[in-house]
């Protein structure tokens, strides 16, 4: 009797413990493309706040890395495109990167990486064949790499690609197949993360769906059920996420690797920079999400859930807008960690902002009241900030695109302030300009609700303080590892007690 109240004691602490934390749990991904990037240890707070067990990194940035060693947190750790005809051409470049930025982090820091992401979907249509011949050898040698530093069983490779590189010619998922041009290239790259227990990652994007095509049926790219079903043989599908993930899945299944892992690399909604980006419908789509994740949902082809990489965490003001200009607005959360807007996470918990940022001077730089909006500089002068800071939020249909000439011109003088750290001769625009200590964001109401003039991130503030690695294996107990230690305490005090 007394061994049966045991049993089931620690199936309760475990499964309520230990599996959570090795099962539950949000993933995101954590660009750090950013003017004043918000430091690494309270971005790694942030996610430990919020739920997040998973990160994906799209390079090895040494201060990320360092902040997330023994936080508990899982890492796939990226490899840029641009590195790999470097990584092709010899497996001793290959065995460096890994020593450097996978060994290194690992044994000096306790990161806990499980995966490489070998490129950043190098086979986008857009690309042509710019990564045809080098992401396949690339992936071999870092496999390579990882054997011979003794990590080929603890972290696995994958390789992050578009959903273009799949398709289906019946308009349905259970049509899937991968695309022609690159076929046989696609299946070697999936027989060698077979063979080696990796992953195969994709990336869905349902709004990216929408801005490529104005008949899209906008709905369908969230998940409530609202969109008119699509009917594939026994099977209604409801959303994109779902109907996209399958068609990959029947395009593993038709070419023979019907069980191997998918994970989905990168899905998201952003907020700014364009008429379909907006609050209410990222926190529309992001909820949804959110919701299947907590709920353990999968899809009709695999009901198991796969791991799901949000996109992205934080906003990133540094990055390409060549896709558009809401390149820069993925974040769920603002440039600085604050709160978008509610997000539900589950047990009755709301999704928290980030906690100790540290701020510029409560000053900001705007057009002077005595100067003309008629003055012949003035385009220049906004032309010039905008050229060396992130404006993306004036554009038509973004958050501050409906403010007038004047307030346009001092959002742009503003930026450009903020961005060199509000320095003195920032905010000396032709006799355009002058500093003021009130706010100048627009009332919240109609369109402008979500329009501000930031005060950026004082770096000079958050410099990084000396890390010390752990000096031993007890020191360096990770936050998961000791309530681990904890409770196998508990259970031997109680089983000792059963025994008396």
């Amino acid at each position: 009797m007394g061994f049966r109240y045991l049993y089931v004691l620690l199936l309760c602490l475990f499964s309520e413990g230990l599996l959570r934390g090795v099962h539950g749990g949000f993933a995101c991904n954590w660009g750090t493309q950013a003017t004043h990037p918000l430091p690494p240890t309270i971005v790694v707070k942030l996610l430990k706040d919020n739920g997040f067990s998973k990160v994906k990194l799209f390079e090895a940035d040494p201060g990320a890395l360092e902040a997330l060693g023994n936080s508990g947190i899982q890492v796939m750790l990226g490899i840029p495109n641009e590195f790999l005809a470097a990584l092709a051409s010899t497996v001793t470049i290959a065995e460096t990167w890994v020593y450097q930025n996978v060994s290194n982090y690992i044994s000096k820091y306790g990161v806990d990486i499980r995966y490489i992401a070998v490129g950043n979907e190098p086979f986008l249509k857009t690309y042509k064949d710019t990564f045809l011949k080098t992401t396949f050898p690339a992936l071999q040698n870092i496999q390579a790499a990882l054997i011979k530093a003794g990590l080929g069983r603890q972290v696995k490779v994958t390789v992050p690609l578009n959903a273009d590189v799949y398709q289906t010619d019946t308009g349905l998922p259970s049509g899937g197949d991968f695309r022609s041009d690159i076929h046989s290239l696609v299946l070697s790259i999936i027989k060698f993360l077979s063979d080696n227990g990796g992953a195969l990652t994709i990336n869905i994007y349902p709004f990216l769906s929408l801005q490529a095509d104005p008949d899209f049926p906008k709905e369908y790219a969230f998940f409530d059920n609202g969109a008119k079903p699509v009917v594939d043989g026994s099977i209604s599908y409801t959303n994109v996420l779902d109907a996209n993930f399958d068609t990959c899945i029947a395009a593993l299944e038709k070419n023979g690797f019907p069980s191997l892992p998918v994970i989905v690399g990168e899905i998201g909604w952003p907020t700014d920079g364009d008429p379909n980006a907006n609050v209410e419908d990222a926190r529309r789509f992001n909820q949804g999400l959110l919701g299947r994740i907590v709920a353990g949902q999968g899809t009709p082809k695999r009901s198991t859930p796969p791991d799901i990489y949000i996109f992205g965490l934080i906003d990133e003001d540094a990055k390409s807008v060549q896709p558009g200009n809401f390149e820069r607005h993925w974040g769920v959360f603002n440039y600085d960690g604050s709160l978008k807007y509610f997000l539900d996470i589950g047990n009755g918990k709301a999704m928290v902002a980030a906690k100790g940022v540290q701020y510029l001077a409560r000053q900001w730089c705007i057009m002077s009241p005595t100067a003309s909006t008629s003055d012949p500089n003035l385009a220049g002068s906004i032309n010039y900030a905008c050229s060396y800071a992130d404006c993306t939020s004036l554009g038509y249909g973004s958050s501050c695109g409906m403010l007038d000439a004047r307030s346009n011109a001092s959002y742009a003088f503003n930026m450009y302030y903020q961005t060199k750290d509000q320095h003195k001769d920032a905010c000396q625009f032709s006799n355009l300009s002058i500093t003021t200590n009130v706010d100048p964001s627009p009332a919240s109401s109609g369109q402008n609700t979500t329009c501000r003039f930031e005060i950026m991130i004082d770096l000079s503030k958050h410099q990084k303080a000396p890390r010390r690695p752990p000096s031993s294996v007890a020191a360096g107990l990770s936050e998961h590892s000791s309530q681990t230690v904890v409770m196998a305490l508990l259970v031997l005090v109680l089983l000792s007690t059963l025994i008396i």
